[in-house]
């Protein structure tokens, strides 16, 4: 149990960060505090899931998910496709209204998917839209997008964030991305004070039209008021004081935190995976082998017993659990299981020894256990002659790591580990194809197969997804470690009722009400 002393040090630390913990709650507002703050309030600007998470709040999508995470309807109440793939055609709800009166409307549709090919500034993400080639107004409330050929995943993609409808009154708003976000979702922008906090406020006017949650209009509680606290210990104490209702906690307390009354815990599913990723761009890792090696070197049981018991599984697939094609016995057939002495055998293959290890980096967000649990792998990596320097790194600085050595086409050899998340196994198009392709790895064998996986559904698309699987582990191109992936583990106070989250990590505080 921890002691008030204790408690007084946990808030100086959060202040000494350069954040504060909340003052106390007022009525009706609900706290989140979280370990990490938004990129921006533009859904086309950023891919993090700390932003996503935002998002899903502030605006709403085509579609949305169920609890298994598959599409259903929402902004659209339905929509008919073209017997040759390439037209969609969108029914839309009627009555939805955007956060400054203006009507959500086939215009605001257009606006988003013209906004996301804009050829000065597309979206980051464009490339999972699709070969989406134009959006055209049919009426008000009918929209069509046209496709350049096939696109299966397009459906499950309008159900994600980053997806978002953006009012099309933005584009005349000043500051739009940093103080000013006009959507439709539960919640409306009041104010982002980068580094500490977003402040948000019920939307009188919102209809849920296919969220996953249980209330259909006004979210219950006034205010939602989202804290940047870094320190893990720093939220529990806040949580423990009232002044924060839901937060992450520090995986180490969970355990006591179960077994008590104050606190109670809420474990996420279907949130992805973490996985090594090697930069292959460049030597040492364009060689299979050494890849094969760092695959056959990892105790993925081990390690994940060590530091997270059974919060935590191994993960054989590049896709995550629940997700169209993950089939873990398939996936563990090709996927270079643990082997300290084939991984010696592959680094003497390539040149390297007793008297001359493998050196290379390993980059690692913080967070989460992380740290330790790099530790531990960077342990069994020395033990068959791999030595990686750990270099610990927040989220943001770890995204720009990562595209400056993407860059790089020399110099040490660098590897991470790394997170990410998807409701479809289109995401493997969007990581490999070139010339987007992750990590500078690059094959026409690969795109060829990734590029079936767009076209065709089914049985088809199923045996075209586990080309691409069997392709990437067998290449040691994506080596799966655990899932769940990213901060999957919430602890809400026991007065906060109706708080639940959506698959890949989407909190839904619609339904929250503080009870006594």
């Amino acid at each position: 149990m921890t002691t008030l002393p204790r408690l007084r040090l946990c808030l100086a630390g959060a202040l000494a960060l350069g954040t504060a913990l909340p003052a106390a709650a007022q009525d009706n507002e609900i706290v989140w505090a979280r370990y990490g703050d938004i990129d921006t309030l533009d859904p086309h600007r950023a891919t993090s899931t700390l932003s996503l998470q935002v998002w899903s709040l502030i605006y709403d999508t085509l579609m949305a998910t169920d609890e298994s995470g598959a599409p259903v309807p929402n902004l659209a109440t339905s929509y008919e496709v073209s017997e040759d793939g390439t037209e969609y055609t969108f029914t839309l709800a009627e009555g939805v209204t955007c956060h400054d009166g203006t009507p959500l409307d086939a215009q605001d549709v257009k606006y988003t998917v013209d906004r996301a090919f804009d050829d000065a500034e597309p979206s980051v993400t464009q490339s999972s839209w699709g070969p989406v080639t134009s959006a055209e107004v049919i009426d008000p409330l009918t929209v069509k997008l046209t496709l350049g050929s096939p696109f299966v995943a397009l459906i499950p993609f309008l159900a994600d964030s980053f997806s978002s409808i953006i009012c099309d009154s933005n584009a005349e708003a000043e500051g739009f991305g940093s103080s000013v976000a006009i959507g439709s979702g539960p919640w409306k922008l009041e104010s982002w004070t980068r580094g500490d906090r977003i402040s948000l406020a019920a939307f009188d006017d919102y209809v849920n039209h296919g969220k996953l949650s249980a209330n259909p209009g006004r979210p219950y509680m006034d205010r939602l008021t989202i804290v940047t606290v870094p320190e893990a210990q720093a939220r529990l104490a806040g949580l423990r004081t009232g002044e924060i209702h839901v937060a992450e906690p520090p995986l180490d307390d969970v355990s006591a935190l179960q077994s008590g009354d104050e606190i109670d815990i809420v474990v996420a599913e279907n949130t992805g995976q973490n996985v090594f990723w090697e930069f292959a761009n460049r030597a040492p890792f364009d060689d299979v082998r050494l890849r094969q090696a760092v695959a056959h070197a990892t105790d993925v049981d081990t390690a994940l017993m060590l530091i997270y018991g059974d919060l935590s599984i191994p993960e054989q697939c590049p896709i995550s659990r629940g997700v169209f094609g993950n089939d873990q016995e398939f996936c563990a057939q090709h996927r270079p299981q643990y082997d300290p002495e084939r991984a010696r055998e592959l680094l003497a293959e390539a040149g390297y020894g007793p008297s001359n290890p493998l050196e290379t980096n390993l980059l690692v967000w913080t967070g989460g256990k992380r740290d330790r649990l790099a530790e531990v792998f960077q342990a069994q990596l020395a033990e068959v002659g791999i030595n990686a320097q750990i270099e610990m790194m927040d989220i943001g600085t770890m995204n720009a790591r990562v595209r400056q050595e993407n860059e790089r086409e020399d110099g040490k050899a660098s590897m991470d580990m790394m997170t990410w998340s998807w409701y479809d196994p289109d995401i493997l198009y969007a990581l490999w194809h070139t010339p987007g392709a992750y990590r500078g790895f690059t094959s026409p064998e690969l795109d060829a197969m990734l590029e079936k996986t767009r076209v065709t559904s089914g049985d088809a698309r199923d045996a075209a997804v586990r080309d691409v699987m069997a392709y990437l582990l067998e290449n040691a191109i994506h080596v799966p470690l655990y899932t769940p992936g990213w901060e999957w583990v919430f602890a809400i106070r026991s007065e906060v009722e109706g708080f639940k989250v959506a698959p890949f990590v989407y909190p839904i505080f619609s339904d929250v009400r503080i009870g006594d």
